[in-house]
């Protein structure tokens, strides 16, 4: 297996380190728009371990650039890990040179163009399936939506519909954390960039009665209580993949995702909003075009470069409710939670990006075993979810040595 990842930054650079200490592929390319960004991941792997990995310059947006990449490199797989905006380009460019293609965050999403908090426009992932059919007959795979969240929690309810449950009633993602970063009032821990999309998008539910529907930015909110002493967390809305994915694999009455964003933070992602510094449509600004959204990502700390500042947990798991596979109610919270403190002690990567990263290489690694195996555009409920899980937890060398959990739910 010959791998390029596209995306130098904290997922990227994460993927890196991690990937570094498994021994299931050939070579593993670091690609980015900044060739010093993309030479600072590979110089961040341990002297004995860089021999497999290359740094080059690549323009993401330029489907013609991947292309040529993936040939000229002898990429058999690619591995998406810049911000969505990129998807199709990366997408097209893989198809084209014919490698198998895995990203964490699916095709952009557009509101409807008259009813945008009822019904869906064009939705997350749609011009990919749309390609469905191109890439089962050329029999090659495009591994969607494979990060923490759409990624881990997919795989979470897939091992749910096997192994716990005969009848599942709801899956509710739910996504929360306990992270503070010293010296800075606001400072992300994953890209502003994707956080704005899919927190200011209307956010869409699913319910095997109404099909896929749209609903307010930060509509529904609840109090969930996360585990390992994150705690109780209000939760909203957020457009996400998990809505999209999951029923097309797994039969629920009702789908939704729901994310802690804190008051603060939905505050300061309204204000934006007000301002139309969410807009990625370019300004003028003294005779030089820019792009608000790309203005405000600039003002902030690079998510990568905060580890050291970070202390606290972070939780990302499904809430399955249903029956059991003896017909009794069950109620399952099926969980991963990292502390930031293991993972720069461990990695030297903050534990946001850390635990989305971890995901597609796992995956990666299922795939060059022959463990999963498929054509199309899939997402990983298409793929045996145990295989994932087990090779997660399984402690080091032979597994990442990354436990996942299962909390009984009472009420």
């Amino acid at each position: 297996m010959r791998i390029l990842c596209i995306g130098a930054g904290g997922v990227g650079g994460a993927a890196a380190g991690i990937a570094a200490r498994r021994s299931f592929f050939e070579t593993f390319v670091v690609a980015d728009y900044d060739l010093a960004r993309a030479e600072a991941v590979v110089q961040s792997v341990p002297p004995d371990l860089r021999q497999r990995f290359k740094a080059v310059s690549l323009d993401a947006s330029s489907q013609a650039a991947v292309t040529d990449a993936i040939r000229r490199h002898g990429i058999t797989h690619v591995f998406n890990a810049v911000d969505p905006r990129f998807v199709m380009p990366i997408f097209e460019g893989a198809a084209e040179a014919g490698a198998t293609y895995l990203d964490m965050a699916m095709s952009l999403s557009a509101p409807h163009p008259e009813l945008p908090y009822q019904l869906p426009g064009v939705k997350l992932g749609d011009l990919q399936f749309e390609r469905a059919g191109e890439w089962e007959a050329a029999g090659r795979l495009a591994l969607v939506g494979m990060g923490v969240e759409p990624g881990l929690s997919d795989v979470f309810a897939a091992y749910a519909k096997e192994f716990l449950f005969s009848e599942i009633e709801e899956l509710a993602v739910r996504d929360g954390a306990n992270l503070e970063v010293e010296g800075y009032d606001f400072a992300p821990s994953f890209s502003i960039w994707t956080t704005i999309e899919e927190c200011l998008n209307p956010p869409v539910v699913y319910s095997s009665d109404d099909g896929w529907r749209t609903t307010e930015p930060f509509s529904d909110p609840e109090v969930f209580d996360f585990p390992e002493g994150i705690g109780p967390v209000e939760c909203v809305n957020v457009e996400h993949e998990e809505v999209l994915l999951m029923p097309r694999w797994i039969d629920a009455k009702t789908v939704n995702f729901k994310y802690g964003l804190g008051n603060e933070f939905i505050d300061v992602l309204r204000v934006l909003h007000k301002l139309g510094l969410d807009s990625t449509k370019p300004v003028d600004v003294k005779g030089t075009l820019v792009s608000p959204r790309d203005v405000v990502a600039a003002c902030l700390p690079d998510p990568a470069t905060l580890g050291p500042k970070i202390t606290g947990k972070t939780c990302a798991g499904v809430l399955v409710r249903g029956k059991d596979k003896q017909g009794s109610r069950r109620s399952s919270y099926l969980y991963h939670v990292v502390d930031n403190a293991w993972t720069m002690e461990n990695y030297g990567s903050q534990c946001v990006v850390w635990q989305t990263a971890i995901n597609p290489i796992i995956a990666l690694e299922l795939l060059a075993a022959g463990i999963w195996t498929g054509a199309g555009v899939l997402g990983p409920e298409a793929f045996p979810a145990k295989p994932f899980l087990d090779l997660m937890a399984a402690p080091e060398p032979a597994g990442y040595g990354s436990p996942w959990h299962i909390r009984e739910e009472t009420s």
